[in-house]
């Protein structure tokens, strides 16, 4: 239950402190986006390499760990694909805002469909939660130490998100307080993860090994296939790269401590 709980304030705390941040700072933030994903983005690297691949392996096996590594980063490929079919983005290539990063596609730039372009972000956010969820729920079955480290990992992780889907809803003419709270609401289903996670986890040694391995390719997929290279190409400088340094140091720590 406790990992439950711990999901649902990782996601809902993490997408409102987002949310607040924009609501603050105002809409254009994508500096600050850039730099949290990268610290965000090294730190998940460190988490899935130093903890849940090697969780994998000492579970099961090799075999079962890239099994699920290669699942995750499909199952990631998949829903990214949906949404970009859905908001008619081209995946293909590098998007040149972090708002079409967040598969808001053409409906970015005109201000009459800043809504409906906040509402589809939403949606790709609430997908990309469930594989985060999912590592919280196996890891907090197994570990609770190693549970609530994900959980802080990821609510960090969650803020910039909060952060890039709130500014279209603020300037699509939604109320700030209502921005954060529907932000905030859809970092929850963080929750759904979680239980399968749990679920999973507790069918045998070979299952948890899988949910390990399964979570930890999804996030590897987000990080190296998405954040970094979106990060680079968005701020334009160096920063990113440092961040992520700094990310993967600092999860190099907590999986120590």
């Amino acid at each position: 239950m406790n990992i439950i709980l711990l999901s649902f304030f990782a996601g809902v705390v993490g997408m409102g402190v987002g949310g607040i941040i924009t609501a603050i700072f105002g809409t254009r933030t994508e500096k600050m986006i850039s730099i949290f994903l990268s610290l965000a983005g090294g730190v998940m690297v460190s988490i899935v390499m130093l903890e849940l691949i090697p969780e994998a392996v000492e579970y099961s096996n090799i075999v079962v760990a890239v099994i699920g590594l290669i699942f995750g980063a499909l199952m990631v490929m998949v829903l990214n694909n949906i949404m970009d079919r859905v908001s008619k983005t081209n995946e293909s290539k590098l998007h040149e805002s972090f708002a079409d990063f967040f598969h808001s596609g053409e409906l970015v730039g005109r201000k009459k469909s800043m809504f409906r372009s906040g509402i589809i972000m939403l949606i790709a956010i609430a997908l990309h939660n469930i594989p985060e969820g999912l590592a919280m729920g196996a890891a907090g079955y197994h570990d609770a130490a190693l549970g609530l480290t994900l959980a802080i990992m990821i609510g960090l992780h969650n803020v910039p998100e909060g952060m890039a889907v709130s500014a279209p809803l603020i300037s699509g003419g939604l109320s700030k307080f209502k921005a954060i709270t529907l932000v905030a609401l859809i970092g929850a289903t963080t929750v759904i993860g979680a239980v399968a996670g749990v679920f999973i986890g507790g069918i045998s040694y070979t299952a948890l090994a899988f949910s390990f391995a399964m979570a930890g390719g999804a996030m590897l997929y987000v990080v190296f296939g998405e954040i970094l290279p979106q990060a680079i190409v968005t701020n334009k400088d160096r920063l990113p790269t440092i961040f992520a340094m700094v990310g993967i140091i600092v999860g190099m720590i907590f999986t120590q401590i």
